[in-house]
C-alpha cells in the first residue's frame, strides 16, 4: 500500500491539473456511479488526508478514493483522449479541457457530499504530511499510540486511527533509526514523540520525490536501511537483517529489523 507522501504527491499533481477547471468529461466506471456525470463544474482541489485522495468539485460534491495496494492516478494531456492501454483497469476518468486525470485499480472510488467526508476520514489520527502538523497534532498522536500500552509500536505505527500516513516503509525506516525494535509494546518507548517527529521529517523529506530515501543516498539499492534488506548485513552493525510479518490474522503486515541495533 502506497505510503503518505505518495499520497501526498498524487494529490498534489491532481490538484495542478484539475483545481480551478471546468470538467468536460467524467467517467465513472464502477457500477455504483456509472451514472454520475459532473461534467460543467469546476474542480476547487484536490487534497490528501493520510492515505485517502479528496477531489473537491464546486458543486458541494467530492470525489473519494483510495489506492489501497495497486491504485494509481496519471495525468494526460486531454489531446491525448481516451485511455485505451489497460483500459479495463481504470475506474475513473476526469478531464478538462488541457488535462485528464485516469485512476488505475483504485480501491475505493465513490462519490459524497463534502459536508460528509468526515464519514470516511473522521477515524484518522493526526496526519504526518496535514497542513496543521504542530505540537499539538504531535502530542495527540502520542496519546493515540501509547493508549494500548502493550500494543506492539509496529501495529500502532500502522493503525491510521493512531497516526496517518505511515506504511511499512516508514515504519520500519522510522524504529530502525530510533533503535527500537517493532513488536516492543508501545508503552515502553521511552520517546514516543522523537519517533512520531522523526516519521513527519522523513515523509516530509520525500513528498516530492519519486521514491522512498532515508539514508540520504539515492543511488539504487542504497535508499534504505532494513526495508526490503531481509538477509543482508545491516548497513551499521552488519548483522543479518530480519523480516518477518506482524499483526491480527487478517491484517498481517511485513517488518524489516536488525535485531542487534533495535533491542
Amino acid at each position: 500500500m502506497p505510503e503518505g507522501d505518495v499520497v501526498w504527491n498524487t494529490a498534489r499533481r491532481l490538484h495542478e491539473a484539475l483545481a480551478g477547471r471546468v470538467l468536460t468529461r467524467s467517467d465513472f466506471r464502477v457500477p455504483r456511479y456509472a451514472t454520475a456525470n459532473l461534467t460543467g463544474h469546476p474542480v476547487t482541489e484536490a487534497v490528501s488526508q493520510g492515505k485517502h485522495l479528496l477531489i473537491r468539485v464546486g458543486n458541494g460534491l467530492t470525489v473519494h478514493t483510495h489506492l489501497k495496494m495497486d491504485g494509481s492516478w496519471r495525468i494526460r494531456p486531454a489531446a491525448a483522449g481516451p485511455p485505451r492501454k489497460n483500459a479495463h483497469q481504470v475506474r475513473v476518468v476526469l478531464a478538462n479541457a488541457e488535462w485528464q486525470a485516469v485512476g488505475y485499480l483504485l480501491g475505493v472510488t465513490e462519490i459524497l457530499p463534502t459536508a460528509r467526508e468526515y464519514q470516511v476520514t473522521g477515524h484518522l489520527g493526526p496526519d504526518l504530511l496535514g497542513p496543521g502538523w504542530d505540537e499539538a497534532q504531535a502530542a495527540e498522536a502520542v496519546r493515540r499510540l501509547t493508549a494500548d500500552a502493550g500494543r506492539p509500536i509496529g501495529e500502532a505505527l500502522l493503525d491510521q486511527r493512531n497516526v496517518a500516513g505511515f506504511g511499512t516503509v516508514y515504519m520500519a525506516e522510522t524504529l530502525f533509526l530510533r533503535g527500537v525494535d517493532p513488536s516492543r509494546p508501545a508503552g515502553d518507548i521511552e520517546d514516543v514523540t522523537a519517533l512520531v517527529e522523526l516519521g513527519h521529517r522523513l515523509l516530509d523529506a520525500n513528498k516530492e520525490r519519486l521514491g522512498h530515501v532515508t539514508t540520504g543516498d539515492a543511488r539504487p539499492g542504497r535508499e534504505s536501511w532494513v526495508y526490503g534488506r531481509a538477509g543482508r548485513p545491516c548497513r551499521r552493525c552488519g548483522t543479518l537483517v530480519r523480516r518477518a510479518e506482524q499483526g491480527t490474522p487478517g491484517q498481517e503486515r511485513l517488518r524489516f529489523w536488525c535485531p542487534s541495533c533495535q533491542r
